[in-house]
């Protein structure tokens, strides 16, 4: 029987034991060495949060659509050949990462590790890794992709409209898009004979550019005269996220806590910024942009109530924040804003954030709190008065 405890301790290489959960459950001095993270302050946190691993070109590595988690369940190990990952301190470390997965019969008894992770120097050639056979896309904030454990370099493409026509097919993911829609969408002052032969080079070098970085070409299939990106060939973050949101709702109504928390905060992650937001101005993905913000904003009212049925009302008077600041006129977030404050004894800060927030309401939307919102700020006022009658 294998003791993943002494294979973790006695490796030479910085190494670190994870749960079926993902959890650090036991960590080398190496590994210390490496991170700055000690044995004490590393055991229990997320795989993600002692490793925040970035691809070389920057795209998440640690998100949702890593695929470390499927290859462990399914026995199969893992690695990335180059990545960089992040000291306590902040800095940004070259290195790669291999592991090893224990099945059931071959531990120990009372030992629950799925993996054992290896990190070491970069540029180190992987063996027996299981490859990732799909791209992963990253939709939200910076458009990126990544294959294989690498980061592809979308930004050094030669033709700038070749990652917009893959922007397009990944917002139709699965639906074919007909050449005259993509040629109106891209190039909607030119003729369509024109515009389909600056389309055909377009996705020629589209093409061009995925096999490049290692991506099968036909992933994008030509279906009569329209185009398609096969469905099964990528990961996207959008999916992920969704998914996430789905999976907390569910653990929320069957009244798991801990983990209603755990996929809403996994799925606030993966939300760095409003979808394609280097396309501020596309027509083609506005309305799934807009209702992406609307998952979000309810994502952090599902989080922000959360966290309050958890009586952690400072965290969640963080959330309400951020979401107001983004959407001022959300005020249900004023409303649960008002009562964490309440609840944290801090009464003089919800009057004084209530009659802020008024104003700027008032001043750049000409609206006025509704009736429902305006009755709990009464409650806060009373409270405030009663307050003080006491100190008299």
């Amino acid at each position: 029987m294998l003791n993943a405890a002494s294979l973790v301790e006695f490796s030479s290489d910085p190494a670190f034991a994870l749960d079926a959960d993902m959890r650090v459950i036991s960590w080398n001095g190496a590994a210390q060495e490496l991170l700055g993270y000690s044995s004490s302050a590393a055991i229990g946190l997320p795989c993600s949060a002692v490793l925040a691993a970035r691809y070389p070109t920057g795209e998440k590595l640690c998100s949702a659509l890593c695929s470390g988690v499927d290859c462990f369940k399914a026995g199969k190990k893992w690695g990335v050949e180059e990545c960089l990952l992040r000291h306590m301190n902040g800095d940004m470390l070259p290195a790669g990462i291999s592991s090893l997965v224990l099945p059931k019969e071959t531990r120990s008894e009372g030992d629950n590790t799925t993996a054992i992770i290896f990190l070491r120097k970069a540029y180190s050639e992987l063996s027996g890794v299981e490859p990732e056979r799909r791209m992963q896309v990253f939709t939200l904030g910076r458009f990126a992709l990544a294959y294989n454990g690498k980061g592809l370099n979308v930004e050094g493409w030669k033709r700038k409209k070749a990652a917009v026509v893959l922007k397009i097919l990944i917002s139709n993911l699965g639906l074919p898009v007909h050449r005259e829609q993509l040629i109106d969408w891209i190039w909607p002052e030119v003729d369509s004979e024109s515009g389909w032969k600056r389309l055909k080079v377009t996705v020629s070098s589209l093409r061009s550019e995925l096999r490049n970085g290692g991506v099968d070409p036909d992933i994008i299939e030509t279906v009569g005269q329209s185009y398609i990106l096969r469905d099964t060939s990528v990961r996207i973050d959008t999916v992920a996220f969704c998914d996430l949101i789905e999976k907390g709702q569910e653990a929320s109504k069957l009244g798991n806590l801990p983990e209603t928390l755990a996929r809403f905060e996994k799925a606030r992650t993966l939300y760095s910024g409003e979808l394609f937001e280097d396309e501020p101005y596309a027509d083609w993905c506005s309305v799934e942009r807009e209702r992406l913000r609307e998952i979000h904003l309810e994502l952090l009212a599902c989080l922000a109530s959360s966290y309050a049925e958890n009586e952690n009302f400072l965290t969640a008077s963080q959330i309400c924040r951020m979401a107001l600041s983004t959407d001022p006129c959300r005020e249900n977030f004023v409303r649960l804003l008002m009562m964490c404050f309440r609840k944290m004894g801090r009464l003089g800060w919800a009057r004084s954030y209530f009659l802020t927030w008024r104003r700027l309401l008032d001043h750049e939307y000409g609206l006025e709190p509704t009736k429902t919102t305006m009755n709990a700020f009464q409650d806060i006022l009373e409270e405030v008065a009663k307050d003080q009658r006491k100190l008299a």
